[in-house]
């Protein structure tokens, strides 16, 4: 009785699945835990990332938000603006919760506003100069979670700055060590003295930055540069008047203008979302903030920007800017239904602003939660894969990638498109699909003399409004005969 009590449980576990296996690994996901640092009323992109960051307050787990300063924000903080945002997403939380569940609550997320030090950089770091933010930051780093924490940092980092300071004055060597394995930061640029003083005083920490204040070479820069040659609709004042300020709620309303440019800061969480591209854990492969590679930059010829802030010599290796060589694809009104560009591009801001119509749409759809009803709004498709997300395979052999059961949460009709990245393996050649746009393709592996790994990525996109894409990445292990 007992045999067969076990396996009805089972069928109306699946049922109530709706027989997906994808729904099934979704629930294992674990949620990238971050503290934001945020130098929020410097610029309005700050107020901008915010709005977007709530929109994914399901799928990223929130644990504070510090108002800081930064070389354009000296000797001032602003949490009351943090709230604000805050108390108009608490207006279309109970929308968004009709279209996915684990939205928190505006309570919630308003006890998680914390000040750092209004102090200038390094002016704030050192005995006495402790903040509810640089406490805030080990309280959470000292929580029995084995998930790494990632500090995003919006403006200056000297509430980090804070915290490691204390770490090493007032913890052992040993436990020093293991709350900094946790540690994982992504600073935007450097604004303000503190963030190299981290780099030089903590060797070891996970850090991507594309260092210095010339943010025109930085690889986050991609999220908002008018790029020749591309439709850059998707971040022009009009799109984002339609899509995101009006007509969109509480939320939508308090998205501020563009003074500088369009979310600057936006690239220091994109990553942190689960898509099936995002990797967080490997910066190397590349996602939606960008693609950073591990080594000692030399940036002596970097230009000087007009922040202030002291430009330094790296001295040792950080996660910073790598290059991409990238063909789009485009729609053909006849035949096969898309196919290569007639322009590539080649350059670290690619790596970021090649995914950017994805992430604008993605965007453009949770905003559409903040008020439509689930049947009047669209939902994300679910790849599903036939195989492994990593295979073995001979050099010179065949094989198949296949997505056939890929579903649509609103019935839409699906479009694949398949394609290898080769910058995030390491073989170093591009491989040809030739029917890159159907659900299962065949694939010969490279003759190789030595063991090479290729990334392939399988998007798939409905036909929904906005359109949505998510995506699968396949990694395909080449072994010599």
């Amino acid at each position: 009785m007992k045999k067969y009590t076990g396996q009805f449980l089972l069928v109306l576990l699946l049922i109530s699945l709706n027989f997906n296996p994808e729904n099934l690994f979704a629930q294992s996901i674990e949620k990238n835990r971050v503290i934001i640092l945020t130098d929020i009323e410097a610029d309005p992109d700050d107020t901008q990332s915010l709005v977007r960051l709530l929109l994914y307050a399901n799928e990223i787990d929130i644990k504070g938000i510090v108002a800081t300063t930064s070389c354009w924000h000296k000797n001032r903080i602003d949490p009351e603006s943090i709230r604000k945002v805050i108390r108009a997403y608490g207006k279309v939380q109970p929308n968004l919760l009709k279209h996915a569940p684990g939205f928190p609550e505006e309570e919630t997320l308003l006890g998680l506003v914390k000040d750092g030090l209004p102090e200038y950089g390094m002016l704030g770091v050192g005995d006495g100069k402790d903040s509810e933010g640089s406490d805030w930051i080990l309280k959470e780093l000292e929580e029995q979670d084995d998930r790494p924490l990632w500090i995003s940092v919006w403006g200056g980092v000297n509430t980090l700055a804070q915290t490691l300071d204390k770490i090493k004055k007032t913890k052992s060597k040993a436990e020093a060590k293991k709350l900094m394995a946790k540690l994982r930061v992504y600073t935007i640029s450097d604004q303000d003295d503190s963030g190299i003083w981290i780099r030089n005083n903590f060797p070891d920490l996970f850090y991507i930055v594309s260092p210095g204040d010339d943010y025109g070479s930085a690889t986050w820069n991609g999220i908002n540069s008018y790029v020749k040659g591309i439709d850059n609709e998707s971040i022009s004042n009009e799109w984002i008047a339609q899509h995101i300020q009006q007509d969109h709620g509480p939320l939508g309303a308090v998205y501020p203008d563009v003074a500088w440019g369009v979310e600057g800061d936006t690239p220091a969480f994109l990553s942190l979302i689960p898509n099936g591209l995002n990797a967080s854990e490997h910066p190397e492969w590349g996602g939606w903030g960008g693609r950073y590679e591990h080594y000692k930059p030399d940036f002596s010829k970097q230009k000087k920007g007009r922040s202030g802030v002291p430009f330094e010599s790296e001295t040792r290796a950080i996660w910073t800017n790598a290059v991409d060589h990238y063909t789009p694809y485009v729609p053909k009104s006849y035949g096969r239904t898309v196919g290569k560009d007639t322009v590539s591009f080649e350059n670290n801001k690619v790596s970021l602003w090649r995914w950017r119509d994805d992430f604008q749409n993605d965007f453009a759809a949770r905003m559409d939660w903040c008020t439509k009803a689930y049947e009047e709004a669209n939902h994300p498709p679910v790849p599903v894969l036939m195989h492994p997300e990593e295979i073995t395979v001979k050099s010179g052999e065949g094989f198949d990638l296949d997505a056939f059961d890929s579903t649509d949460p609103d019935g839409d009709n699906l479009s694949f498109l398949w394609f290898s990245y080769p910058e995030a393996g390491s073989y170093p050649k591009r491989i040809e699909i030739s029917a890159e746009n159907v659900h299962g393709v065949y694939v010969t592996a490279p003759e190789v003399k030595q063991k090479e790994t290729i990334h392939f990525i399988l998007k798939v996109s409905d036909k929904g409004t906005p359109v949505l894409s998510r995506y699968k990445r396949v990694i395909v292990n080449v072994m010599p005969k």
